[in-house]
């Protein structure tokens, strides 16, 4: 069964690690898929029952994000679903964070998310679903990952409180909150960081893109059409036990 048949798709940050695994999905699962990136080449695949394409967009570019989003609306007319999974992740304790640190990492994970469901909710008809890329980093202390954490608290808190105002339109909120997970950007923390993590999950690894992916789809179907404003951990049990 194709859970996103006949759907319009965007998945911000879906190119590669855990954006690229939900925007494969969903276009297996159906939907044509808008997936930007900024490393993205633009081009279009046909992927399971659906399509792919992948559009170049800074989404940190809130003009550039402005203009994708018109390009959908003409070109589809709606978007059903929005994902997004845009971010960066950079180490950096206390006394090593910078203005930049700062404003790169907020600027991405909180200003680009909020303006990209903005966006998307404009032309989003009544019953779509938003699916936010959080992080359990965003409840638990990690150690150089402070102004992370922070954006991903933030994406959890957009979370409720979308939810209840997008509740009389049936449009559902919720987030998917990875652990640690097996992607570019985690080969990018240092190895001190990866093997302190590994040893804290109880399942003994680190997770796998496309076990994101299958949390995420199921947020964004009508598998869980009772379900808004919840928060969806991925993370081995990482945070839970």
């Amino acid at each position: 069964m194709s859970r996103l048949s006949g759907k319009i798709a965007v998945v911000v940050g879906g190119h590669g690690g855990i954006g690229g695994a939900i925007a494969e999905r969903f276009a297996a699962e159906g939907a044509t898929v808008y997936a930007t990136s900024r490393r993205a080449e633009e081009a279009e695949v046909e992927l399971g029952a659906g399509r792919l394409r992948e559009r170049r967009v800074d989404a940190a570019d809130l003009a550039a994000l402005a203009a994708f989003f018109e390009a959908v609306r003409r070109e589809a007319g709606r978007v059903d679903v929005l994902a997004v999974n845009a971010g960066i992740s950079e180490f950096a304790t206390l006394d090593d964070i910078s203005e930049d640190h700062f404003d790169r990492t907020f600027d991405l994970n909180v200003r680009a998310l909020l303006f990209a469901a903005k966006a998307a909710t404009a032309i989003m008809p009544d019953g779509g679903s938003i699916v936010l890329v959080g992080s359990i980093a965003g409840a638990i202390g990690t150690k150089g990952y402070g102004v992370y954490g922070a954006t991903k608290a933030a994406v959890r808190s957009f979370a409720r409180s979308w939810a209840n105002e997008l509740a009389p339109r049936n449009i559902r909120v919720n987030v998917v909150a990875p652990g640690p997970t097996d992607t570019a950007m985690m080969a990018a923390a240092p190895d001190e960081v990866r093997e302190t993590l590994a040893r804290l999950i109880p399942l003994g690894r680190m997770g796998r893109a496309d076990e994101v992916a299958s949390a995420a789809l199921f947020l964004a179907s009508d598998q869980s059409s009772f379900i808004t404003g919840a928060e969806l951990p991925v993370d081995g049990g990482m945070a839970q036990v």
